[in-house]
């Protein structure tokens, strides 16, 4: 099977089983989005929707959030991990936002990778989850399982998001981005699958006898 053949195996695919991507993080607006996905950084979803009630409960809002002490912050989001970088970044975006934006989120992949504690991945979440520009936000997962179903190389993360973005049309990014997400948690996991047991990987790779080692991002 070629790599334009897998592409759209995947795609049909997983078109079938998640006909409906719900945006795994909970939020209300553009900046309480915003604030999950930096909260999201090597912590899971669940934690991130368990802590964030309880954050947004206080400070909702730019205005409100630098109301708040940084060790207040800090020991709300700390079961997230990286509290002390995380909750200065959130507390120093807050302010960017209320001194350069009128206290809302910019609607520009450049203004947003230019706050605080927001890269590339951050600003492409929100940009398609939020706004809904086409964007495809390659993480550590998704990185992996381009790997495994022989979508890219590999290199890098960079790289995985330009690879992917030439296979696929770019009206499925937003959705295609969530649907490898669950499929990952679900059927092709870090340490349940090794390339050889769940669908994709059997479809793609029907004769793989060895287990698919992967790059780290």
């Amino acid at each position: 099977m070629k790599k334009k053949e897998r592409a759209g195996f995947v795609l049909e695919y997983l078109n079938e089983i998640y006909p409906d991507t719900p945006i795994p993080l909970n939020h209300r607006n553009h900046y309480e989005l915003l604030i999950a996905v930096l909260l999201s950084a090597q912590c899971t979803d669940e934690r991130v929707n368990k802590v964030t009630p309880v954050l947004f409960s206080k400070a909702g809002t730019p205005r409100k959030m630098i109301g708040l002490e940084l060790d207040t912050i800090c020991q709300i989001i700390r079961p997230c991990g990286l509290a002390p970088k995380k909750s200065r970044a959130i507390s120093d975006l807050s302010r960017i936002l209320i001194e350069k934006y009128h206290a809302e989120v910019p609607e520009s992949f450049e203004a947003l990778e230019a706050l605080p504690g927001v890269g590339h991945k951050t600003a492409s979440v929100v940009m398609s989850q939020g706004f809904g520009y086409p964007a495809f936000p390659v993480d550590t997962h998704i990185h992996r399982l381009a790997q495994r179903w022989g979508l890219s190389s590999g290199k890098n993360v960079v790289q995985t998001e330009k690879d992917l973005k030439k296979l696929f049309p770019e009206k499925s990014w937003n959705k295609l981005h969530l649907q490898i997400i669950f499929y990952g948690r679900e059927f092709c996991t870090a340490r349940g699958c090794d390339g050889r047991q769940c669908i994709i990987c059997r479809t793609c790779y029907p004769r793989r006898r060895a287990p698919k080692k992967t790059k780290k991002a």
